[in-house]
Order: C-alpha cells, then sequence, then structure tokens
C-alpha cells in the first residue's frame, strides 16, 4: 500500500517529492510532546504504551469500533489493548489513522505489512523486540525522522527543569524549546482553580498577585524566564474568538471579583478574555515571538469520561462561534499601534477557512516575507482532503511559496510521518499543476525551492532558529 509513490500521482510529483522534499530535516513548531521523556531519554514499555498511551485519536476509533474502555484508557493487559486496535485499524479505512498508522509501522520499525487481527501478534512481538535495541528509546526515534527542532506546549507557571537539562546536554543536538501557553491565565470563570492557578504562577514568578497588574507583572518575569531558554513563540486557543471593548479598568474589575471568589458573569468573562488577548500579543510583540491563535475547539463535551479519564480523553469537538470580528477588532488595534507579532491563525471548523485566511492577509505590512500566516490544516482537519483544502485556499488567497508548513499538534513520539504525510501531498499538488501546464516547466527548480522552504526552511526563517 506505502510503496515509494504513495500519494504522489505523476511524474513531475515523485521528482518534485525525491528531490526536494523527502530529505529535509523536520521543524516541529506546534506539539504536546513531554520534555521530561525527551531529557531522560525514555525508553516505552512496550508498543501499546508508545502508541495507545496518550493517542486520543485512537481513542476514539476504538470507542466507535464498539471498544470497550477497559482496553483503550482501563487496565486491560498490553497485548489485549493493542489487539483490540489491530482490530479497529481495519475499519479505519479512509481515515488518516490508517496511512498514519501504516507510515509509522513502515518508517520506524521497517514494517510494510497491514496492521489486522492476523498480523497484530507478529507485529506487536517485532516492534517490542525493536524497542528493546538501541535507537529506540526516545532521543533515538526523533533520530530516525530527522527531527531538528521541537517547540513544546508549556505553561507561564512550568518551571521549564526538563528543556534546562535538554539545553545542557551536548550530546543531544535536537533543539527543544518551550512555547509559552498562557490559557489558564484567561479562564477568569473557573473559581477556585482559577485562584489555584494564579497562586502557582505567584510562586513561580516570585511576587504576590494581588491585582492585575501584579498579575501583568508576573506574567513578565516568567516572559523572561521563557526567553532565557530559547523560547521563540506563544501559542494560544479560543473555543471562539473574544469580541469585547475593554479598559484596564474592566479588567482589574473582573479580576478583582475572580480573586474574590465572586460570581463571574459569561459577559465578564468575554471582556476579560478580550483584555488578556490583547496585553498577552502585545508582549509577544515586545518579545520578538510568533503567535500562533487555534481557533475553534469545543473541550471536554462528555462529562462522563471527563470525571473518569480528564481532559485530552478523546472528547473535543469542533464548535461553531464566531471569529471574525473578535480577530478584526484585536489585529487591527494591536497594528494600529505597531504591536503586532508574526502571527500564524489556524481553524478547526472548516466553514471559517477562507474567513480566517482573508483575515490574517488583512495584516501584512511589507515588514517581512509572510508576517501574517494561515496556519496547516489543525486536528479534525489534518487529513487528506483538509491538507489539501488548506493549501488550495492559501494559494487562491496568500502566498503558498511563503507558507511555514506543518505541525504534528501531537503527543506521540511515532507522530512524525504526518510530515513525510503532508510533503506528499504538497508535492502531488504541485506535481500535478506541473503535469497539466498550470505552472511552467522552465521554473521546475523555483517550484522545487518553494517545496524545500515550505517543508523547513520558511519555518526556521519565521520562528528565527538557527541551525
Amino acid at each position: 500500500m506505502i510503496d515509494k509513490n504513495f500519494l504522489l500521482e505523476s511524474d513531475y510529483a515523485v521528482s518534485l517529492y525525491e528531490q526536494f522534499a523527502a530529505g529535509c530535516p523536520i521543524m516541529d513548531f506546534h506539539n504536546h510532546l513531554d520534555p521530561e521523556l525527551i531529557a531522560e531519554d525514555h525508553r516505552f514499555e512496550d508498543i501499546t504504551d508508545l502508541w495507545l498511551g496518550g493517542d486520543h485519536y485512537k481513542w476514539r476509533a476504538m470507542r466507535a469500533n464498539g471498544v470497550d474502555e477497559q482496553f483503550i484508557t482501563g487496565k486491560a493487559a498490553s497485548y489485549a489493548k493493542f489487539e483490540k486496535w489491530a482490530e479497529t485499524v481495519q475499519y479505519a479505512m479512509r481515515n488518516p489513522l490508517y496511512h498514519w498508522t501504516h507510515l509509522e509501522l513502515l518508517r520506524y520499525f521497517g514494517i510494510s505489512g497491514t496492521l489486522n487481527p492476523c498480523s497484530a501478534r507478529r507485529i506487536y512481538d517485532r516492534c517490542n523486540a525493536m524497542l528493546r535495541e538501541e535507537g529506540f528509546s526516545v532521543r533515538g526515534l526523533l533520530g530516525k525522522m530527522n527531527v531538528r527542532v521541537l517547540c513544546t506546549t508549556d505553561d507561564p507557571a512550568d518551571d521549564l527543569r526538563w528543556h534546562k537539562a535538554i539545553a545542557g546536554d551536548a550530546g543531544f543536538t535536537v533543539k527543544v524549546l518551550p512555547s509559552w501557553r498562557p490559557d489558564k491565565v484567561m479562564a477568569v470563570e473557573g473559581g477556585e482553580e482559577y485562584r489555584s492557578y494564579v497562586s502557582r504562577l505567584s510562586e513561580a514568578a516570585g511576587i504576590g498577585i494581588r491585582c492585575f497588574q501584579d498579575l501583568m507583572d508576573a506574567l513578565s518575569l516568567r516572559q523572561e524566564y521563557f526567553k532565557s531558554l530559547g523560547c521563540c513563540g506563544a501559542d494560544h486557543g479560543f473555543r471562539d474568538f473574544p469580541d469585547k471593548d475593554f479598559t484596564d479598568a474592566d479588567l482589574e474589575t473582573v479580576f478583582s471579583k475572580a480573586m474574590k471568589g465572586e460570581s463571574i458573569s459569561s459577559d465578564d468573562a468575554e471582556t476579560f478574555r478580550s483584555g488578556m488577548i490583547y496585553h498577552l500579543a502585545k508582549m509577544n510583540a515586545a518579545a520578538g515571538w510568533v503567535q500562533q491563535f487555534h481557533i475553534g475547539a469545543i473541550r471536554n463535551n462528555n462529562p462522563r469520561y471527563f470525571r473518569q479519564i480528564g481532559p485530552d480523553a478523546g472528547c473535543d469537538s469542533i464548535s461553531d462561534g464566531r471569529v471574525a470580528s473578535g480577530l478584526s477588532r484585536i489585529l487591527g488595534k494591536l497594528d494600529d499601534e505597531g504591536a503586532l507579532a508574526r502571527t500564524i491563525l489556524y481553524n478547526l471548523n472548516p466553514k471559517d477557512s477562507e474567513t480566517i485566511m482573508a483575515m490574517a492577509y488583512n495584516f501584512n505590512d511589507g515588514s517581512i516575507p509572510g508576517k501574517m500566516q494561515y496556519g496547516a490544516a489543525w486536528w479534525f482537519l489534518d487529513q487528506q482532503d483538509g491538507i489539501r483544502r488548506q493549501i488550495e485556499i492559501v494559494s487562491h488567497g496568500g502566498l503558498l511559496s511563503r507558507f511555514v508548513g506543518m505541525l504534528t499538534d501531537s503527543r506521540s513520539f511515532l507522530s512524525f510521518p504526518r510530515h513525510e504525510y503532508f510533503r506528499r501531498i504538497l508535492c502531488n499538488i504541485l506535481g500535478d499543476d506541473l503535469e497539466k501546464g498550470l505552472l511552467p516547466k522552465e521554473e521546475y527548480d523555483f517550484i522545487g525551492n518553494m517545496v524545500s522552504g515550505i517543508c523547513y526552511g520558511n519555518a526556521m526563517k519565521y520562528f528565527n532558529v538557527s541551525e
């Protein structure tokens, strides 16, 4: 199924992929990998631990296939869980998990056959034997995929001890950089949980937080700490995009109510989010960071699973909230003040794709190529059709040649073949255009260099990361 021409439907597509994409290193500028596992060069117990231990994509598919929770997040034996996944894979045909599963088996373990109930035991035993070999620890897995840079997702209150340990290890050449993810700072309606978080942030910053200005001072101190460890980007997640007028006095009033344990109305929460994203975005610009806005996830929809398992249990989905007006308000205000950072916008709801692309390009200002980006197909959209559509939209409304490319957004150390998946689709689109005469054949070398830029070089320049 997965041969050298997988997803490549023309000679031009094959040559573009082989000459300009296949050999590119990976710069993965947004993922949820655990830096502790990298620092300690963790070795997974078995393929089930490595493959199913936190992959909510697989969990959703298994539940949909009628698999009992004991075989997903429960206490069933390792092989029993793996066998249930093998049974599910057959039923996942045309889901991207089917391709990803077999790409991962091939690229990490050299297994070219299909995973199904008949092959499960053989593949399980072979993978486990290889995981005990040299080169199959976490760092070895990263090396197999030619990963050069990873940007993890980190809270401002995190101590970043594991990033410090990695940075101090001269024998490890992959750059593992923290990313600033201050979503919890904005969750002012969270009651005791919010107050507990503010206390933790206060302790990390080493200052008391009694008012809104104290909160901003604490965040500024933590930002300096993140910068000292190589942080080059911030990431922000939104169910929809906040759209309210605010003053700093409003933010002080809402924050004070929250810290006193008073009820926070939805209107107050919206005002606070609007003000916080404005202030945080100004901080991002002052730091010289890239900021990423992930818009459109409605999380923890299943209360029973949230109680049993917690967040990231495979029960998040696509919100249908408004995005354009709030984005226009905030980006316009920041641009007016000369405080708009390099920005990547992602949407989870496909209805917002053209909206987000068009909004991003309103605020390019000629200062740097590709300052405002319409980001890669994200989460429920990072499948073959979604990736193709994202490429088409950014091509039709912007400059594909300046696009910063793909990311994994994953918690799995086996997720990096998703970059290959994206690269093959990209090369197939451009190869098809060459084949049909929609792009000039005499520009083949330029197109090839465009491919390598999208696959790797553009992101390295955009995030100001050195080799």
